[in-house]
C-alpha cells in the first residue's frame, strides 16, 4: 500500500531457474535457463555448445576416406547414420554405382541403429519420468540391437560399416548372422510389444505425459522440426520414402496428432516395429553378389549434398573434393532445429515438467555441438 492506504499493482518479479549443464534428468551437457513466475515457465533459453570439437574444421584437408571415418566420432548414438552420408556424399559426387547387396546391408545397419536410438530413448524418458523399473528393462531389451551391432561391425558402436562403394568385408552377412537378426528381431518385438502395452495401461504415466510440452503443428513446420519431432504433431514426412536404399522396402509412415511429451514416447514405440518389419524383408530378400566395388577412380568434385532420414529426423551431409581431400565440410543434425523447438514446448508448464517437454524430442547434444558458428560484422 502506499501512504495514501490505496492498494497498489502488484511488481512482477521475473525469477530465473538454471539447469545445467550437469543435471540428473540429462545424459548430456547442456544449459536450460527458465524464466519462471510462481513456478511456471514463461520463457526457456537452452544454450549449447559444451561438447564443440570442432570436427567439421579438423575434417578439412583430411583425406575422403578418413574424413568419413571421422564423422563416426561425431555421436556415438547416430555414428551410422553419419558416416553412411558421408559416404554417400563422395559416391554420388563421383558418380559411384552401390552393389544393390550393400545397399540391403546399409539399410540392415541402419534401422538397427534406429532401434538402439529409440530403445535408448524410452530408457532415459522413463528415467527423466522417475520410472527406474522401466528405464531397467529397456537397456535390458537394447542390449539385444547392441549385440547385434557387434556381431555385424565388430564393435557397440561406431561400427564403420559404410565405405565408398559399399560396406566392409567383416560386415558380410552369411546364414549364421542372418539367422541371429531373425532371432534377435523376434525377441526385441516381443518385449517392446510387452513394455508397450504395460506403459499405456499405467494410469500415472499416462496422465504425466498428457498434455505436456505441446508443440502445435503449425509451430512445428515453422521451428523446422523434424523426424518423430515433426511426425509427432501429425506431419506426415519421412525421407526414407524418397531415399534410393530404401525403395525395395514397405513400411509405414508413423505420426500421432497431439504433439506431446504423449506423442513423441508413443513415436518411438511405434516405429519399433516398422523398423523390425524393415529388417526382416532385408535378410529375407537379401540379394546375391558383392558387397563393395572398387572399380571407381578418385576426382575432384564440387560440393555435393546428401540428405538422409536419422532416428531423430533429417541429417545433412555435403563437402567438396580436390584432390582425394575434403574440403568445406557441412554437417546439419535435426536435433539443432528440435532443440530450439523445445525451447516453445516448455513454456506455460511447471517447473517440473521443464526438463521433461525439452527431453520429448531426444536431443543429442554431441550431434548438435560439432561445429561453432561464425557471426560477420
Amino acid at each position: 500500500m502506499n501512504e495514501n492506504n490505496k492498494i497498489t499493482e502488484k511488481n512482477v518479479i521475473e525469477t530465473e531457474v538454471t539447469m545445467g549443464p550437469v543435471h540428473s534428468a540429462a545424459i548430456e551437457p547442456y544449459r536450460v535457463r527458465l524464466f519462471v513466475e510462481d513456478e511456471m515457465v514463461k520463457d526457456a533459453e537452452i544454450t549449447v555448445g559444451v561438447n564443440h570439437r570442432g570436427i567439421e574444421r579438423i575434417m578439412e584437408g583430411l583425406p575422403v576416406e578418413k574424413a568419413n571415418s571421422l564423422t563416426e566420432k561425431i555421436c556415438g548414438i547416430c555414428s551410422n547414420s553419419h558416416i553412411w552420408n558421408s559416404v554417400l556424399v563422395a559416391e554420388k559426387a563421383i558418380g559411384i554405382d552401390v552393389p544393390e547387396r550393400a545397399q540391403y546391408i546399409r539399410v540392415i545397419m541402419e534401422e538397427l541403429e534406429r532401434l538402439h536410438s529409440h530403445l535408448l530413448y524410452l530408457a532415459h524418458g522413463n528415467e527423466v519420468l522417475g520410472h527406474e523399473t522401466f528405464a531397467m528393462r529397456i537397456f535390458y531389451i537394447r542390449e539385444t540391437v547392441m549385440e547385434l551391432l557387434r556381431m555385424i561391425g565388430g564393435n557397440r558402436v561406431q561400427y564403420g560399416a559404410s565405405i565408398i562403394g559399399g560396406v566392409r568385408p567383416r560386415c558380410e552377412l552369411d546364414a549364421m548372422r542372418i539367422q541371429k537378426i531373425s532371432e534377435g528381431m523376434d525377441i526385441i518385438e516381443e518385449k517392446v510389444l510387452d513394455f508397450a502395452d504395460r506403459f499405456v495401461s499405467d494410469p500415472m504415466i499416462m496422465s504425466r505425459i498428457t498434455g505436456v510440452g505441446v508443440l502445435t503443428r503449425k509451430q512445428a513446420i515453422k521451428l523446422a522440426a523434424t523426424g518423430p519431432t515433426l511426425r509427432s504433431t501429425g506431419v506426415e514426412t519421412d525421407l526414407r520414402t524418397e531415399m534410393e536404399a530404401y525403395e525395395p522396402f514397405e513400411f509405414n509412415v508413423i505420426t500421432q496428432d497431439d504433439g506431446d511429451v504423449k506423442s513423441n514416447l508413443l513415436m518411438r514405440v511405434l516405429e519399433i516395429p516398422e523398423a523390425i518389419n524393415i529388417i526382416r524383408q532385408a535378410i529375407k530378400n537379401l540379394p546375391e553378389g558383392k558387397i563393395t566395388n572398387r572399380s571407381w577412380d578418385m576426382q575432384d568434385a564440387p560440393i555435393t549434398k546428401s540428405y538422409i532420414e536419422v532416428p531423430r529426423g533429417k541429417l545433412y551431409h555435403s563437402y567438396a573434393l580436390e584432390d582425394g581431400r575434403v574440403r568445406n565440410s557441412i554437417v546439419r543434425t535435426p536435433s539443432i532445429t528440435n532443440i530450439g523447438a523445445m525451447q516453445y514446448a516448455a513454456v506455460g508448464h511447471h517447473i517440473s515438467d521443464a526438463q521433461l517437454a525439452i527431453v520429448q524430442c531426444d536431443p543429442c547434444f554431441t550431434c548438435t555441438d560439432r561445429a561453432i558458428q561464425i557471426i560477420k560484422i
